[in-house]
């Protein structure tokens, strides 16, 4: 049912873009500071409802219309170079009250929070609250949210300590997922990865190939171009080079032994 849900986020999301060019070509009127002002009162409002709506056992459903008002609270571009990015964490800390095992939101939870928003901080604290409600296989590939946590307190907080622990709970919640038949490779590829990113950190809290795999993830789970490009630079910036297969498959080089 979930799976479903999300396709039905995908298609909005699509529209609420494609709607958004539309109005940007038919109208050439600048937006003005009362416009933005305007707009981010309403988000506060909205939000402030969210938060306090009786949920009458919609909570999944609840969830889901919150990310569907931050689907459109994002692609509102030109509100969000002048207002920024402030009310992320309010979407999902609505979304992860109403339903932690959401692990679609977390995706979009650690893009907009920590790179956009620049509070790792928070993001961080609401995937703590949302793995208290999970389990190796609840939902199945949960190991994730670990990843993301690790990521985040590596990159962003310079926690490695935290982050050592994190790959390692990723790497052993993917091994107690090799049951599951439909992801038995990718719970393989993951517990392997993890591990060795959190030995990396154990023996070398500067290690370099431990952050040029840290920002791979974040490029390979972008969801724009900003982030691709905040990826992409510090990948280069630690000396890697990005390269883009025929069949768009990205991989990273770089030297070892620097």
């Amino acid at each position: 049912m979930r799976n479903i849900s999300l396709i039905g986020i995908l298609i909005v999301l699509g529209i609420l873009q494609l709607s958004s060019l539309q109005e940007l070509k038919i109208s050439s009127k600048k937006i003005s500071v009362l416009d933005v002002e305007t707009e981010e009162a309403l988000n506060a409002a909205n939000l402030s409802f969210l938060k306090r709506v009786p949920i009458f056992g919609f909570r999944n459903l609840l969830a889901d219309w919150t990310l569907l008002n931050f689907v459109q609270y994002f692609g509102e571009s030109e509100t969000r170079e002048l207002a920024g990015y402030s009310h992320a964490p309010d979407f999902f800390e609505i979304i992860i009250d109403r339903d932690p095992l959401f692990l679609g939101a977390y995706l979009y939870l650690t893009n907009t929070v920590s790179v956009y928003a620049g509070q790792p901080q928070d993001s961080i604290r609401l995937m703590d609250q949302g793995l208290q409600s999970m389990a190796p296989n609840l939902p199945p590939r949960s190991y994730f949210v670990w990843r993301y946590k690790g990521i985040d307190e590596m990159l962003f907080t310079g926690d490695n300590t935290a982050a050592q622990q994190s790959f390692e709970m990723a790497a052993k919640w993917a091994e107690q997922s090799l049951g599951n038949e439909a992801i038995r490779n990718e719970a393989s590829y993951i517990a392997q990865v993890s591990q060795q990113t959190a030995e990396f950190l154990a023996t070398d809290p500067n290690s370099k190939p431990a952050l040029i795999n840290g920002w791979m993830s974040v490029l390979n789970r972008a969801i724009d171009n900003h982030v691709r490009k905040t990826a992409i630079d510090n990948i280069e910036s630690l000396g890697g080079q990005v390269l883009v297969a025929e069949n768009g498959q990205v991989t990273v080089r770089y030297r070892t032994d620097d």
